[in-house]
């Protein structure tokens, strides 16, 4: 009887140990709410009423694994699908994973990471715009004229990614992207860099990526003609630099960024953008408000103004509500959020927020 105990009592210490070296864990965000848009594409002109899903944060569904392989190493992966939660669809077209779907290993050398993932551009955007990539002010619709939002700026896929340990607030990022073209492997592929500090109030981020022969969809890229493309762009050359950073004050943080984007489609375009912002926090919530402005530099007339103000308020840990307003100015010579050249856009959205 006394050695059935024993040996039960050391069967349960390494189910124990093992359970406690493997974790995973399910999460996800669902939002939805109310959005309404004027003079925006696909509206002609008209006022446009709608139910949105993923207006602050894009509704997702995620699985993150974590095991422990001894010596400080660690096998992590992560699975995360995109929906649209007012008609169930999927949120990247007919991508199961279409968010993030890698694995790699974490230790004290760094992490590396083999799959589609979001760029280091995507995040040092994302560090220093107060709507945090999203809502009515999301800065990925206006810098480079709306290609930070698609692939492949916002994500890559076939990618191998390095990111160093932090050494004194500095942490690096190298990304290789495969084209996987047979007999050239420098068809589609992608090389991109990233450099953060983040030190006290201080965060400054900078971000570089190479892409050649890129597809992209064109839905954010309301005026074609200003990339010398049609609804759609493919065998086109993409290179981006950003820099950026943001400084709190205490009682308010200060946003402001710069970009250059050189698109080498039917013909090469310079593109450049300015954003400057602030955040506070306002009792339980956050307001955010910034200026955005684009300018195609290679066409009359190519400048797009952006301004953008929003308050998310928290209910508890879990659950918010959210609001914001963005006013769109287009010279005669672009389109940027808008139906056509010249035209100005409004957009306003209320909404709900959770996560789990």
């Amino acid at each position: 009887m006394k050695k059935s105990l024993l040996a039960l009592a050391v069967l349960s210490a390494f189910a124990g140990a093992a359970s406690a070296q493997t974790s995973i864990t399910i999460y996800g965000v669902v939002d939805a709410g109310y959005q309404f848009e004027k003079d925006t594409p696909g509206t002609n002109g008209e006022k446009l009423h709608r139910l949105r899903s993923g207006q602050q944060s894009g509704s997702r569904l995620g699985f993150k694994g974590t095991e422990d392989l001894g010596g400080g190493v660690q096998g992590v992966f992560t699975l995360e699908n995109g929906f649209n939660v007012d008609d169930g669809t999927m949120g990247q077209g007919n991508r199961l994973f279409g968010r993030q779907a890698w694995l790699g290993l974490n230790g004290g050398f760094g992490s590396v990471k083999l799959g589609r993932q979001q760029t280091p551009l995507y995040f040092a955007l994302n560090a220093v715009d107060p709507f945090g990539i999203n809502l009515a002010g999301n800065a990925q619709n206006f810098f480079g004229y709306g290609l930070y939002a698609l692939d492949p700026f916002s994500r890559t896929d076939n990618t191998v990614s390095y990111t160093t340990p932090n050494f004194g607030g500095f942490t690096g990022t190298v990304a290789y992207g495969f084209g996987e073209e047979p007999g050239d492997r420098n068809v589609r592929r992608q090389v991109a860099a990233g450099l953060a500090f983040v030190n006290g109030p201080l965060n400054v981020q900078f971000a570089y990526h190479d892409a050649n022969n890129a597809s992209f969809s064109a839905t954010n890229v309301t005026n074609t003609a200003a990339l010398g493309t049609t609804t759609a762009a493919t065998g086109s050359d993409l290179r981006t630099a950003f820099i950026g950073a943001t400084f709190d004050f205490g009682v308010a943080k200060a946003h402001a960024a710069f970009a250059e984007t050189d698109a080498e489609t039917v013909a090469e375009v310079d593109n450049r953008n300015w954003m400057l912002g602030v955040s506070a926090a306002v009792g339980p919530g956050t307001v955010m408000a910034s200026y955005n402005r684009n300018d195609v530099r290679d066409i009359d007339e190519g400048a797009t103004d952006h301004y953008a103000i929003g308050y998310s308020h928290a209910l508890s840990k879990r659950t918010n509500l959210y609001t914001s307003f963005g006013f769109t100015k287009n010279d005669d010579g672009v389109a940027l959020n808008a139906y056509r050249n010249g035209e100005n856009s409004r957009l306003f959205n209320v909404g709900v927020r959770h996560t789990f």
